[in-house]
C-alpha cells in the first residue's frame, strides 16, 4: 500500500526523488584589520561593500558541494577598516531529479540553507574584531537565479559572446 499526500500525488522519497543536507561546514574564513590600532580612533562615516558569490562542485552522481562566499570590505575614508571573507559550505544530495530540478535546488535553496551560517560567521567576526555588530540582510536567492537565467539566455541568444564579460557574484 502506497502512502499518498492530501493531494492523491506519491510522496517523492516513494517516487525516488530526493534532496538531502549531508553536511554543513566552514570552507575558508578571514578577518583583517590593516589599520589597528589607529583604525579605532578615526571618526568617519564607514563605507561597506558586499561582494557575494557561489560556486558549485558536482562531487559524484548525487552529491554536489555547494560553497556560498561573502567578502565584506569596511573602508573609513580612504582606509581599509577591515576586511571579512567567509566561505560556507555545503554537501547536498539530490537523487532522482531532473537536471533542471538540480539546478534550481542548487540555485536557490542550497544557498538559502547556507545563508544564515554565513551571517552569523560574519556577524561574530565583525564584532570580535573590536568593530559595531554587522548583520548581513536577506538575499532573494530566487531572483538571483533568475536574473542568471536571464543572463544564460542572452548569452546563448548572443551565441556565448557575453560569456565572462561581467563580474561573478558582485551583489
Amino acid at each position: 500500500m502506497s502512502e499518498e499526500t492530501n493531494n492523491g500525488a506519491v510522496a517523492p522519497a516513494e517516487a525516488g526523488a530526493a534532496f538531502t543536507v549531508e553536511k554543513i561546514y566552514v570552507k575558508d574564513v578571514s578577518f583583517e584589520v590593516p589599520g589597528a590600532p589607529a583604525i579605532f580612533t578615526e571618526n568617519v562615516q564607514p563605507d561597506l561593500q558586499l561582494n557575494l558569490n557561489q560556486r558549485v562542485q558536482r562531487l559524484n552522481e548525487n552529491a554536489f558541494e555547494v560553497v556560498l562566499g561573502v567578502t565584506l570590505t569596511c573602508k573609513a575614508g580612504d582606509k581599509t577598516a577591515y576586511v571579512a571573507e567567509v566561505q560556507q559550505a555545503g554537501i547536498f544530495g539530490l537523487v532522482g531529479l531532473e537536471p533542471q530540478a538540480v539546478d534550481v535546488l542548487l540555485g536557490t535553496q542550497c544557498p538559502n540553507i547556507l545563508f544564515p551560517y554565513v551571517r552569523q560567521l560574519v556577524s561574530d567576526l565583525v564584532q570580535s574584531g573590536g568593530f559595531p555588530p554587522f548583520f548581513l540582510q536577506p538575499i532573494n536567492f530566487d531572483a538571483l537565479y533568475a536574473e542568471t537565467l536571464r543572463q544564460r539566455a542572452a548569452q546563448q541568444a548572443d551565441g556565448g559572446e557575453l560569456a565572462n564579460t561581467e563580474p561573478a557574484g558582485n551583489a
